[in-house]
């Protein structure tokens, strides 16, 4: 009878283990898409960033990367503590999913809280932004997103056309007689940008802030339903 309940001990623990191995593996998979959202939202979605005031959409971008990073680590870590029994690694891994658990709650409330923030920061600072900055020395960066952020979502100033009647490159005389950058004109020639008529250049309700506002808040919503989402999964796992 003993030596019956000792087999059957045995495989019970065997059985945990492989469980155990199956969930870090399905864990450190997990860790990859997190990071991976974290770098698209980088390498990928960044061009816009330079036009906005606050850090905010770009540290929980970064959070999400160290977090995935953890995250994968803590998968590896966990398979080696569940074979080879070691208190040690245990600990380390249960002080890593702590640590796991809170960047992705920062990172999913920072997401939420700017979403909430982000037209009072566009209306208020996206204007001068463009104005003051573009063709300006040292804010190239600038200059290149405002000249995609026109062409990919068609659209001419921050509400409208006429917000570049204020441009310090405009008034300058180095625009060559433009009124507008050629970047707003629905065929880009170089010099286009000096007619500014319906015919010649897109004039969208709304301007390009209400086109970069939708666009960061559709970004918004992915970095805040993978940090809470995989931060919800990782309780209940663990309630279990």
């Amino acid at each position: 009878m003993g030596e019956f309940n000792e087999k059957k001990a045995t495989c019970g623990t065997v059985c945990l283990k492989y469980l155990l191995f199956t969930y870090n593996c399905c864990f450190w998979l997990a860790g990859l898409a997190v990071m991976a959202v974290g770098i698209w939202t980088l390498a990928l979605k960044s061009d816009y960033i330079s036009l906005l005031a606050s850090n905010t959409y770009l540290a929980t971008a970064y959070i999400l990367v160290v977090a995935g990073v953890v995250v994968m680590v803590t998968g590896v870590l966990g398979c080696c503590a569940t074979f080879k029994e070691r208190r040690n690694l245990l600990r380390l891994y249960f002080i890593l999913l702590f640590i796991i658990f809170l960047l992705e709650i920062i990172a999913g409330i920072l997401a939420y809280v700017y979403y909430q923030q982000l037209n009072t920061e566009l209306k208020e600072n996206l204007k001068d932004t463009m104005t003051k900055k573009y063709h300006q020395s040292g804010q190239e960066g600038v200059t290149s997103a405002v000249d995609k952020l026109q062409q990919e979502f068609r659209c001419c100033g921050s509400n409208s056309s006429q917000d570049w009647r204020d441009s310090e490159w405009i008034r300058s005389g180095e625009a060559d007689n433009r009124v507008v950058p050629d970047s707003c004109c629905k065929t880009v020639v170089p010099g286009c940008g000096r007619r500014d008529h319906a015919s010649n250049i897109y004039k969208v309700e709304g301007g390009c802030i209400s086109k970069l506002e939708t666009f960061i808040q559709e970004h918004l919503r992915v970095i805040g339903a993978v940090g809470l989402g995989i931060a919800c999964v990782q309780v209940r796992k663990h309630k279990r």
